[in-house]
Formats: C-alpha cells, structure tokens, sequence
C-alpha cells in the first residue's frame, strides 16, 4: 500500500515540472527566405503565370444504342410468262445422209400449183400446221411429181387488222413434200395466194387508209347534203324562212373538218380480213435443192 501511493505522489511530481515549464519551441534558420525575397518579388512571379485553360463542366453523356433492323427483302412470286405457242418446224430424215451426185435432184426455184386442203386466215395463229396439194405435175431430171403431192406448211407469223389501215397478215412457210409415201424435208415458201402475187412471203390484207380517208370526206358530203334537204324545207314557210340557212352553215362547217381532218381520222381505220377459202389455188417456190433417193 506504501508502494502504490509513492509511485502515484512521483507522477504527480513529474506532471507538475512538465506544465510548468516553458514550452518547447524549435528555432529554424530562415535566412535564405529573406535572401529570395530580396531578390525575387513571389507575387509578381504570381502575377506573370500564364492564365490555366478553361475547361468545359463534364456533362454526363449518355449513349443510346439503337437497334438497326435490316428490312426484310419482299418475297418476289415468280412471274408467270404469257403462253405463246413454240413455232415448230419438221425436220424430216436428212436428206443428206446419201452421195447428192446419185441422188434425184428437185431444183431450186422450181414451182408448184397447189392448192389449199384448208382455209387460211389471219386467225390461225404461229405455229399452226397446214396442207396442200397439188393440181399439175411437175417434170424434173429422172422424176416427175406426179398431180396430188401433198406439200405441208407452217404459220410463222400471223396478225388482225390492224389501226393505221393495216390489214391481216399471214406467213406461210413450207417444209415439207411427201414423195412415194415418205416425207422430205424442203425450204419453200408462197409466191400466189388465190390466184394473186404474194411479196416477201406476206399474205396480205388489204390497206384500208386511203379508202378510210375517203369515207370521212363522204360522211362530211352526205351530212352537208341531208343539211341542205333541212334548210329546203324550212325554206317552204315564212316562218321557216328565217331559219333556213342555218342547217346549211352548220353542214358547211362540218363537211369543212371531215375534209380537212380526214388523214388524221382515217389513223383509226383498220385494213381488210384475210380468209381464203379451201380449194384455193396457190404457187409454191423452192428455195433450196431437195435431194431424192
């Protein structure tokens, strides 16, 4: 118990000498500052520092993000082509399959009178198949071709009438010629149709533009003449007297725009059908040598 307070009387002790004394204080040597100063002016070093940039406030950002979508690509539904009839043309067995200096020769620009074991119009449409036959022998080298050889064609074009006065146009083109049962192949084509020159292959109808000018101008007559008749009539009475001209004028003036205007309204006139009956008389044409066995 002495112990414990004598130790608690020496703490006492040593706190009492620490508070009472003067503080503690460390001396620094601060002549070099005063050397700078001297020398250098710090606020002036201040005021000659080069002005920091401004720098924007950060603005916070914000990212969207976007979906792009691809459009989806139409499916397309295949188009379906208008049927049109493949123009076909036999090939029969080639000809040329045996020595031409021991074969028949048929030559070529021989003719033949045929005629038609169907009727040929300008509705038969490409590719449609026809026959004929033929109405006079025919002496070659070696052979005759004897009265009723048939020969066969094909329509290789073929249209109606048409505006502007056109008319129907068909294309025959022969390929074949059936000698002592067997069929041969030819090239030939239709010089006469019914009795009539056929050019360039082309059976033709008639042109209706010229004569579609001339029903124009004689519509324009006739209506001026009924006019005529009107203003006549009118004419009998005193009333109608007043009257009478009138008809006239107008009839005048319309017979006027029919005849000026006719080349311009005959552009709508079509041309002639074409419709040749069966039993018609036709002249074929060879274009090429056909070779007989």
């Amino acid at each position: 118990m002495k112990s414990f307070n004598a130790k608690k009387i020496f703490s006492l002790f040593v706190a009492t000498l620490l508070f009472s004394s003067h503080c503690f204080a460390f001396e620094l040597d601060t002549s070099v500052d005063e050397e700078i100063r001297k020398n250098y002016n710090p606020s002036a070093l201040e005021q000659n520092l080069p002005v920091l940039p401004k720098t924007a406030p950060s603005q916070s950002t914000t990212t969207t993000t976007t979906n792009k979508t691809t459009p989806a690509v139409p499916k397309t539904q295949p188009v379906s082509q208008p049927f049109k009839p493949q123009l076909v043309i036999k090939k029969m067995d080639n000809d040329y399959k045996f020595d031409k200096s021991t074969a028949i020769r048929i030559k070529k620009g021989t003719r033949f009178r045929v005629k038609s074991n169907c009727v040929i119009s300008d509705y038969q449409k490409e590719g449609t198949r026809v026959s004929f036959t033929s109405i006079k022998p025919v002496t070659q080298r070696y052979i005759t071709i004897n009265e009723g050889t048939k020969f066969t064609a094909v329509v290789e074009n073929s249209h109606l009438p048409q505006y502007t006065g056109n008319g129907g146009l068909i294309v025959l083109m022969v390929d074949g010629i059936v000698v002592n049962g067997s069929t041969k192949s030819v090239h030939a084509k239709i010089t006469k149709a019914n009795l009539k020159k056929v050019f360039l292959n082309n059976i033709k109808g008639k042109r209706g533009y010229i004569k579609g000018i001339s029903t124009q101008v004689d519509k324009g007559e006739n209506f001026y003449k009924k006019t005529r008749r009107t203003s006549a009539k009118l004419a009998d009475n005193p009333v109608g007297l007043i009257i009478a001209p009138i008809p006239t004028i107008f009839g005048a003036v319309i017979y006027s725009i029919n005849l000026v205007g006719s080349p311009i309204f005959a552009i709508w006139a079509k041309g002639s059908r074409i419709s040749i009956p069966a039993g018609s008389e036709f002249e074929i044409k060879l274009l090429e040598d056909v070779y007989l066995q």
